[in-house]
């Protein structure tokens, strides 16, 4: 299978990258930073330096289809956190959280639209800080409502995408140990690690169409 996955260079996303690679699915693994991922390269992959808030879209569009003819997975896993009160945000943070967050799974998934064929599925990393009716903490006001906007999103477009074949689902993680999980609750202690996650996400991704479609499917065994 021919997979992208965007935040591919640390954490949950570096460990799909692996997983992929390791059961021999072509990846076009995105990433700002991606020194960890040339460790990785081989001909199933194929790490891309990409700004998801700055970068030309039309560029990537045209090296993603260098690599792969056509996309069956598409994984936006790519995410930021700023950990403020509410009342110290600026509209700086909110631009970027948002920007980062939401905007760049939806640019994302229009880019590759013309290379999704049906039965291909797009994954989108939610959190359960986003899930209507979960336990909310301080500080991480705008990352949630960001998190709640991708998953209300996931729905909407699994039903503009329903006519193509494409299928669209939203995970809503709980606590994983990944440096975003330290930053957001500094000595906390995850009793799950990237690469137990990047695990389920990848049968997820493979499988989880068959059963699910325009679904926010809560993935957490933990919150803080």
């Amino acid at each position: 299978m021919n997979i992208v996955i965007t935040g591919a260079g640390k954490g949950i996303g570096f460990e799909l990258a692996k997983i992929f690679t390791a059961n021999k699915h072509r990846t076009f693994a995105i990433s700002r930073n991606t020194e960890s991922l040339q460790n990785l390269s081989g001909n199933l992959l194929k790490p891309f330096s990409f700004d998801l808030l700055k970068g030309d879209y039309q560029q990537l569009a045209l090296k993603i289809k260098d690599f792969l003819p056509e996309v069956d997975i598409l994984i936006n896993n790519a995410g930021i956190l700023i950990n403020k009160a509410f009342r110290d945000f600026t509209d700086d943070d909110f631009d970027i959280m948002f920007r980062t967050n939401v905007n760049s799974v939806a640019k994302m998934s229009r880019m590759l639209l013309p290379d999704l064929k049906p039965g291909s599925h797009i994954v989108n990393i939610s959190s359960i800080g986003g899930y209507q009716g979960s336990s909310k903490f301080p500080g991480l006001s705008l990352y949630s409502a960001s998190k709640g906007a991708v998953s209300i999103l996931s729905e909407a477009m699994a039903e503009e995408l329903k006519e193509k074949g494409v299928s669209v689902n939203a995970l809503a993680l709980g606590a994983v140990q990944t440096e975003m999980l330290a930053l957001a609750f500094p000595g906390y202690q995850a009793s799950l690690k990237a690469p137990e996650m990047a695990s389920f996400i990848y049968d997820f991704a493979i499988n989880g169409n068959k059963y699910f479609n325009g679904k926010i499917i809560p993935v957490s065994s933990s919150t803080p």
